[in-house]
């Protein structure tokens, strides 16, 4: 029904009820009121045609479709929400799920009444290949026939059969959401995430201990946790074995030799130094930090003796640590020695910590199928402590750019690789590739693709499985003897 048809009759149904309320109001002839109504409304509905009658439905049922239009099928009867049932489509009915934008329905759709020639008339003067089913099924014909529900075979077209390109109207292009993009050369990053622990690097960790049996005298005011500058005085102590090395030292005989000793008890060399220049024997000997760092642990009071081989200091220095990370071995093959590492941690969830790979650990740990890897990195300010959770980020890849597609635009069955190539004016062309990295979002196309070339990343499934119909049919399509060809011609 047309705007204007549909205006003309409900202005004569608005002018109906008008007059017959008014003319019950007044007591009036109410049938002739609406009957003069409708003979003055009618002179509005010529402009209005209705539309042409259609002919009845025939053939037999080919689905059952919603009866308010709604994009709801079904191959049996079923019934809506509300209990109304769904109406039955059958074969004679001009079914199109592209509004009128893609090719029509082939005259042999229209089930009974077409004669199987007509199939090959509206090509005009072009040649018929074949015929294929026109349900899809993976069945040909070199001439015309009808399927067991009596529908015709449809007419292939020379120059409609593109080796393995797909056409699709541009109504359904639209209505499926095919989105596509060019192949371009990028730089593919495939960034390896791990979970790790800061700790402490063992070549910055000095432990004082001592060598002989000695008297601690005094102990410094150090405690665990602070921080120490080297040379800084620890302790205060006696060591009788110390003190008759530095005597036999001093003497003439056994100079070289008692140097030696004196270092061989890890004297402080400044201690030896001011024995040599004072040619006296310390009543006790002051030990120092042997470097800058953190106390974290302290095993020494005033007065108590110590055994040789007893620690009494332990320093750290926390300027460089470790993250040692767990990589799962599938991420081995990419991760290098030598490569950047991000480091975060928990406690400060807005910065990152610049590290880099420093060594790759060579045993697997069996139960979590890990590597381990160690990444150094500076800690100027001390925010990294020891045993803090990390969470790493490493990225591998090439530096070169290389051909990339999105990763939505690979079709990956388990045994092939298949990007669909987008030609142009609805026509689609599937293509074997060989992939190689991942990462961000792209893959890189090693074969197959070249930069330019605009591949589907939506809705490609789809168009997928239309070409594999098509492969289908065409390896029905092979040449047939004239007795086969007799053999499938007419109806069956």
């Amino acid at each position: 029904m047309t705007r204007q048809a549909w205006f003309a009759g409900t202005l004569a149904a608005l002018a109906a009820g008008g007059l017959g309320y008014w003319a019950g109001q007044q007591d009036g002839p109410v049938p002739a009121l609406v009957e003069r109504a409708r003979h003055g409304v009618a002179r509005l509905l010529p402009a209005a045609q209705a539309p042409a009658p259609s002919k009845p439905a025939s053939g037999p049922v080919v689905y059952y479709r919603d009866p308010d239009g709604k994009p709801a099928y079904s191959a049996s009867p079923m019934v809506t929400a509300d209990g109304r049932e769904f109406r039955a489509v059958r074969a004679s009915e001009d079914v199109r799920f592209d509004d009128g934008d893609g090719e029509p329905m082939p005259a042999g759709m229209a089930g009974h009444g077409t004669e199987p020639g007509d199939a090959a008339k509206p090509g005009g003067d072009r040649r018929v290949l074949y015929y294929r089913n026109p349900m899809g099924l993976a069945d040909t014909s070199p001439v015309p026939k009808k399927d067991s529900m009596g529908m015709d075979y449809i007419p292939v077209y020379a120059g409609e059969d593109e080796g393995g390109v797909v056409k699709v109207s541009p109504g359904k292009v639209q209505r499926t959401g095919v989105r596509t993009e060019l192949a371009e050369r990028r730089v593919l990053s495939v960034l390896v995430r791990a979970p790790g622990s800061v700790e402490e690097d063992e070549r910055r960790v000095s432990v004082i201990a001592m060598r002989t049996d000695a008297f601690i005298e005094k102990v410094e005011p150090v405690t665990t946790g602070d921080h120490v500058r080297k040379g800084q005085p620890l302790l205060r102590l006696f060591a009788p074995e110390i003190n008759a090395v530095a005597a036999q030292y001093l003497t003439s005989i056994g100079y070289e030799g008692g140097r030696r000793r004196l270092e061989n008890l890890a004297i402080p060399p400044e201690v030896i130094d001011e024995i040599e220049r004072t040619h006296k024997v310390p009543p006790s000997i002051t030990w120092s930090a042997p470097r800058d760092g953190v106390v974290v642990e302290r095993n020494v009071s005033d007065g108590v003796k110590a055994k040789s081989g007893d620690v009494l200091f332990r320093i750290a220095d926390h300027t460089r640590v470790w993250v040692l990370a767990d990589v799962p071995e599938r991420d081995l093959a990419g991760v290098a020695e030598g490569q950047k590492a991000t480091v975060r941690v928990r406690a400060f969830p807005d910065r990152t910590f610049a590290g880099t790979v420093t060594r790759i650990y060579p045993h697997l740990m069996a139960e979590t199928r890990t590597a381990r890897l160690r990444i150094e990195l500076p800690n100027p300010d001390g925010a990294l402590r020891p045993s803090m959770y990390a969470d790493v980020e490493i990225a591998t890849g090439d530096a070169k750019p290389v051909t990339a597609v999105p990763d939505d635009a690979v079709i990956d069955t388990g045994e092939r690789q298949v990007v669909l190539l987008d030609r142009g004016e609805g026509r689609f062309e599937p293509r074997a590739v060989k992939v190689g990295l991942r990462g961000r979002g792209y893959v890189e196309i090693r074969e197959g693709v070249t930069p330019g070339d605009r591949v589907v990343t939506a809705a490609n499934f789809l168009i997928d499985a239309e070409s594999n119909l098509k492969a289908a049919l065409q390896s029905q399509t092979a040449p047939k003897d004239d007795r086969q060809a007799a053999g499938t011609g007419g109806t069956p």
